[in-house]
């Protein structure tokens, strides 16, 4: 399909091997990689990957499924790879919260944080006070499609925060 259209093709939020991006990126079946960095061995792992991809010349845009730890090592990444596209975020008042309004996104960037680690101050209180008690993540694949309107809609993973 790549091969036959014009627009760029993106894939890789699911794949969780280097072996699985070199298929992909030998296939020529994407210019365009979004590995979940919760999924897919974490920065040093993915940053093997930006190169193989470097080869190929694509480009990777993370994936962002697992909250506002994972974003913070998504711009680790980003900032540290030739080839970076852009980053996703999913900005909830609990994700801001939780993360102590260390990540902001302003006119549409992201300032990396200068702070030690991922830059992010976690409020442990809040994480104990909200554990996840689920038997599987939030990202199964379902039969009906996200409708904000009617309430099959995905609010990141994230609970509401009490008024």
């Amino acid at each position: 399909m790549a091969r036959n259209v014009r627009i760029p093709v993106a894939t890789g939020e699911r794949l969780t091997t280097k072996a699985e991006f070199a298929a992909v990126l030998r296939s020529g079946a994407a210019e365009i990689l979004q590995p979940a960095l919760g999924r897919a061995g974490g920065i040093w792992e993915m940053k093997k990957v930006a190169a193989l991809a470097e080869v190929f010349n694509a480009q990777l845009a993370p994936h962002l499924y697992a909250g506002p730890v994972e974003w913070a090592a998504n711009i680790q990444l980003a900032t540290s790879i030739p080839n970076i596209l852009m980053a996703e975020c999913i900005e909830t008042p609990f994700h801001d919260a939780l993360i102590k309004g260390s990540l902001k996104v302003e006119a549409g960037f992201i300032t990396p944080p200068e702070t030690p680690g991922l830059g992010i101050t976690v409020d442990e209180a809040l994480a104990r006070a909200h554990p996840f008690t689920g038997s599987d993540l939030h990202l199964n694949m379902r039969e009906a499609p996200c409708d904000y309107q009617n309430g099959n809609n995905f609010a990141g993973g994230a609970p509401p925060l009490e008024g």
